[in-house]
C-alpha cells in the first residue's frame, strides 16, 4: 500500500478550459461514466458534473 504525505500548504488545482473540455469529452467515449473519466484524472465527479 502507497501513502503520500502532503508538507507545507496545500493548494487547489487549477483547471485550463482545454483541459475541462477535453476530460468532459472522454465521458461517454467506449461506455465511459463520469466515474471512470473521474478515477482516470484523479479528482471527483462532483467536479465534472460542475464542469459540464
Amino acid at each position: 500500500m502507497r501513502h503520500e504525505v502532503i508538507v507545507g500548504v496545500e493548494r487547489r488545482r487549477r483547471w485550463r478550459e482545454e483541459e475541462k473540455l477535453s476530460i468532459l469529452g472522454k465521458v461517454g467515449l467506449n461506455g465511459a461514466t463520469v466515474s471512470d473519466v473521474a478515477r482516470c484524472h484523479d479528482i471527483t465527479r462532483q467536479h465534472i458534473y460542475q464542469w459540464r
